[in-house]
């Protein structure tokens, strides 16, 4: 299964993990985020970026997904491209992102394809009236995936 990390100006990164959340009512496992602010050394994120990507690695690789080509996450995530099973795609969205977690199972070239083409048919002008476009009624991949164990604070302990 191929880990995801997101890379992206605060708070978008988190705010994207935080919508896959809710949607898999959990954060699934290997699943990263690196919201870049902007007083940021991007020295340090690179490397706190390196850090995320060994967490994350198996397999199938790793897929970075970045907001905005040509700015200061997305050249920090093209540094990541040079490495082997790393993919990076700059633009992300909420239907992009969903597409990379329910197709993390397939091949590395298969995933990043499905993400971007489930990114630009998440793109729509809406209209009043207009009824909403067909959807996928599921990628035949998604099965539950269950959250990664969150740390028990003290008092949940007996």
């Amino acid at each position: 299964m191929a880990g995801i990390l997101i890379i992206a100006h605060a708070p978008l990164a988190t705010a994207l993990r935080d919508c896959i959340a809710h949607i898999y009512g959990g954060v699934p496992a290997r699943i990263g985020c690196i919201d870049v602010m902007a007083d940021s050394d991007p020295t340090q994120v690179m490397a706190f970026a390196h850090a995320e990507l060994a967490r994350l690695r198996e397999e199938n690789g790793v897929v970075v997904l970045t907001d905005m080509y040509g700015a200061t996450p997305a050249n920090i995530a093209g540094q990541l491209a040079k490495l082997d099973n790393v993919r990076v795609l700059a633009g992300v969205n909420l239907p992009m992102l969903v597409r990379a977690v329910c197709y993390r199972t397939v091949p590395l070239d298969k995933l990043v394809d499905k993400a971007l083409s489930g990114g630009a048919k998440g793109v729509h002008e809406v209209s009043s009236g207009t009824p909403p476009p067909p959807t996928e009624t599921g990628c035949g991949q998604c099965a539950p995936i269950p959250p990664e164990p969150q740390p028990r604070t003290p008092s949940e302990s007996h």
